[in-house]
């Protein structure tokens, strides 16, 4: 038996659309009944298929290769995870330095998100052309250094725009995503639509009808579809569009901020919680009035507001995927 190689592109809960390697080409087919048991099946999953022997049989899917990732969200009355889509090579995390104003707080937010995936992730500052000092991009940049998170500065409006405060702007974002799986995520007014349009070459009609109206009847909340745009695969999801964490426990929060578990080993104590004003706290010994040092309080923050929301939770919702 000769199988084809492919990616899942959409999916209902008994067919796939799924495209053939090296081609254009999209097939519709069903999977082993041993497949659909497990609910192993999401969009992005590289798949192999088995050709139809004539024209009364479809296209089978036989197998599912390892993802390198995935996206998924707890489902607490149902005791699971639920997976929404595979193999996504970096989440793009837009903001705006004009209306709406720009908001640390979420990108840290997405920046949690996607190191608890595991799925890497770069921010771009969007809308720069009406930037008036709001915020001070370089630093904002030099924060997310310290993550290994490159950040970007654009203009989805205005195509001449060439960046000021930071090195990367559009040629090198465009290049960066050039044939990879990306998903864009932020707050509404960012920019996003605009700024895929600028990087798919004025491709709008990607993101107009074809977006949320599958062929295959209506979606749940964790429907997800990938666009070929040309020069990357694009996937849309509104499973994530709720950047609520509260579903994590406190470990796995600790494990989305390295830079503070590092930093926290300075501590005179192990069991420091970094609070205001805690003997023998490293950040405690730090100075607001240093550049340095409003580094590292920027992600203190960021962690303190978030760990408000987490707590332990069963065993079932642990990591595991």
């Amino acid at each position: 038996m000769s199988l084809r190689p492919a990616r899942i592109f959409r999916s209902s809960k008994r067919t796939f659309d799924c495209k053939l390697a090296g081609t254009d080409e999209i097939v519709v087919a069903t999977a082993l009944a041993t497949l659909l048991k497990e609910d192993h099946l999401v969009v992005g999953d590289y798949v192999q298929l088995e050709p139809p022997q004539n024209a009364a049989h479809e296209w089978v899917i036989h197998k599912v290769e390892p993802r390198k990732n995935c996206m998924f969200r707890n489902i607490p009355r149902e005791q699971k995870k639920k997976v929404i889509a595979s193999n996504i090579d970096v989440i793009v995390v837009v903001g705006s330095a004009g209306r709406p104003d720009y908001k640390r707080g979420l990108v840290d937010r997405y920046l949690t998100r996607s190191a608890y995936w595991g799925i890497p992730a770069l921010v771009v500052f969007n809308k720069m052309d009406l930037f008036t000092s709001e915020f001070d991009p370089k630093f904002e940049a030099d924060r997310l250094n310290e993550l290994e998170v490159q950040s970007f500065e654009v203009s989805s409006e205005n195509s001449n725009y060439k960046p000021l405060y930071l090195e990367k702007g559009m040629d090198e974002l465009e290049a960066l995503l050039n044939g990879k799986t990306a998903i864009m995520v932020g707050q509404s007014g960012v920019g996003k639509s605009r700024l895929i349009s600028k990087l798919t070459h004025g491709k709008t009609e990607l993101l107009s009808g074809a977006l949320g109206k599958g062929s295959k009847g209506a979606h749940t909340t964790t429907w997800a579809e990938l666009i070929d745009t040309g020069p990357f695969t694009l996937i849309d999801s509104p499973g994530i569009r709720s950047m609520s964490l509260s579903d994590m426990t406190i470990d796995e929060l600790k494990e989305c901020f390295p830079d503070i578990e590092l930093w926290g080993t300075k501590c005179k104590f192990s069991t420091c919680q970094h609070h205001e004003g805690t003997k023998g706290c490293f950040f405690a010994g730090l100075d607001s009035n240093q550049r340095a040092d409003q580094l590292i309080l920027s992600r203190l923050e960021s962690y303190h507001r978030i760990l408000s929301e987490v707590s332990d939770i069963p065993d079932w919702m642990k990591k595991s995927t």
